[in-house]
């Protein structure tokens, strides 16, 4: 059943639920929120089973890394499954799948029958379909709600997380130690029925599909990997990212430790997670009032020190409302720097690539959580908890100066939509699409004064080319005419050639007239493709061999 989104009325209806007046959007964004709280519950049952089960600090930490690790695997395919296939359905398989998982796991903690190498596979299984169907929840987000109100479901989306890691703990812990180790995984079943029946009630508007094909999974992960590596302010960004969570991960992965290390029992672990999902939701409401008055490098800096503050915490004292100081700090500052990056990100990349350069970032979160969570117990084996806590204190706060020469990206002057303004190549037959690969031969003449600005503003064409797309990029000078240059770039097939003719954006334009407005003539511009060659036939071949 497709529910309308409603419009702007005089009534003040909407005016006064927001983008909760949108029946579609506040049914699934309830049915998503209960999710993510069964989730966080489960989150404290498997790190607090473990602890009943084995307490070495390094197996206690491969619950952190067994949740990370999935999602650093499967996030970037993911984002490219998400933009293939239809999300709503995506998501109610794999809410199916997530409920039958839980329940037989459920029945064997209910009958003593866990183990850590249980509990670790189960943990990455939940991990690695909750990845595969988080950007498709993010993905139905413009089908639920008009567009000007986009921004608000995104942000009531990120609410809802961290409602649900405020309130999903402290159930989970209350659970277990009222009801038993095996009650928040049943609760957690029966969040993921209830977006199974929602889901499959609203059925959405149909997709619509571009006028190109769509790009098949592999290239689109590739071209993906690729606009990444060549995006110099992403790059940026990805550095920021990995100056900060290699130690901030000491902490997600030793905190069943530093709660036993008090003295309490579950609930107070689970108040423990609870307190860290509280100082984000803090932490969330104040960065609007800092980002209007410091820029986003100062966000990440004032966020990293936060964590700094809470690790020294963690390490030095035992006492538990100090240790639930530090928590609120960890998650103040835990936001800060999400965010910031967050937005770093995204304002740098352009919406055909918005999907796949954000899973790329998030695989870069998980997957230095996930190696750095098993690390940071290995240390803590090692040199004593405290001690781990502390170094990684210290390590955060050496990392500040060293990542500060990355400067992050507002963005707000770049104009990343599509220009459109490249002409369809003219060609003397039909080109199957999969042909390639496809070689761009573009002439220029210029004024030879023009030289240094001119070879300056192609290499940075270069790298719109090879974000774009292209594999393969150069530029050649003529020996035998001054002022004659030609550039060459190597795009996969003539598909990915036509897509990217729709990747280029106003931006790009802009550095194309500056190009143009040095040519003593127009370009000209050829497209080779890579000559197909009819087997022989035995015939001819046999006789080709005699000869």
């Amino acid at each position: 059943m497709d529910i309308p989104a409603p419009q702007q009325s005089s009534t003040g209806r909407v005016h006064w639920l927001g983008v909760f007046a949108h029946p579609a959007f506040a049914l699934v964004w309830l049915v998503n929120t209960a999710a993510l709280i069964g989730i966080a519950m489960y989150d404290t049952t498997s790190g607090w089973l473990m602890t009943t089960l084995d307490l070495n600090p390094l197996h206690v930490s491969l619950v952190h890394a067994a949740t990370n690790l999935p999602m650093f695997l499967f996030t970037l395919p993911a984002g490219a499954i998400a933009d293939i296939v239809n999300p709503r359905r995506l998501i109610v398989a794999v809410s199916c799948a997530i409920a039958a998982l839980i329940s037989i796991f459920a029945a064997v903690v209910s009958f003593d029958l866990a183990s850590p190498a249980i509990l670790l596979l189960t943990t990455f299984l939940l991990s690695a379909a909750w990845g595969l169907s988080a950007p498709a929840w993010l993905s139905i987000l413009p089908s639920l709600v008009p567009r000007q109100d986009l921004p608000d479901a995104i942000s009531a989306h990120g609410v809802g997380y961290n409602l649900s890691r405020t309130v999903g703990p402290a159930l989970g812990g209350f659970a277990i130690v009222h009801f038993g180790m095996a009650t928040p995984l049943w609760a957690f079943v029966a969040a993921n029925f209830t977006v199974i029946a929602a889901l499959s009630w609203w059925q959405g508007p149909c997709r619509q599909t571009g006028v190109l094909p769509a790009e098949r999974l592999s290239r689109a992960v590739r071209t993906g990997i690729r606009h990444a590596a060549h995006n110099r302010f992403l790059r940026a960004t990805l550095v920021r990212t990995l100056a900060v969570y290699p130690f901030a991960a000491a902490y997600w992965g030793l905190l069943p430790l530093i709660a036993r290390r008090t003295g309490e029992g579950a609930e107070h672990y689970g108040m423990l997670l609870s307190m860290i999902s509280a100082g984000a939701i803090v932490g969330s409401l104040a960065q609007r009032f800092l980002r209007d008055r410091i820029n986003l490098d100062w966000m990440v800096a004032l966020g990293t020190i936060g964590a700094a503050i809470a690790l020294f915490l963690f390490a030095w004292t035992e006492d538990f409302a100090l240790v639930l100081a530090a928590c609120f700090c960890a998650g103040a500052g835990w936001v800060v720097v999400l965010t910031s990056l967050y937005v770093s990100a995204q304002n740098v990349l352009p919406d055909w690539v918005r999907g796949r350069g954000t899973a790329i970032f998030l695989a870069a979160i998980f997957g230095t959580m996930t190696i750095s969570s098993a690390a940071w117990g290995q240390v803590a084996g090692k040199i004593g908890l405290s001690q781990a806590l502390f170094l990684a204190a210290v390590g955060v706060l050496v990392a500040i100066p060293l990542s500060w020469p990355w400067k992050l990206e507002r963005g707000e002057p770049m104009d990343l939509t599509p220009s459109l303004h490249w002409d369809a190549p003219q060609t003397a037959e039909a080109i199957s699409d999969d042909r390639g690969p496809v070689l761009v031969k573009i002439e220029y003449r210029i004024d030879p004064k023009d030289r240094t600005r001119f070879l300056r503003a192609l290499d940075e064409l270069g790298e719109e080319r090879r974000r774009d797309g292209a594999f393969a990029w150069g530029v050649f000078e003529d020996m035998g005419q001054i002022g004659r240059f030609e550039e060459g770039y190597l795009v996969e097939s003539w598909l990915e050639l036509m897509h990217l003719r729709e990747r280029v954006t106003n931006e790009y334009r802009i550095l194309e007239d500056e190009i143009r407005d040095m040519l003593i003539q127009p370009p000209h511009i050829d497209f080779l493709v890579a000559a197909e060659r009819e087997p022989l036939r035995r015939g001819r071949r046999d006789a080709a061999v005699g000869a």
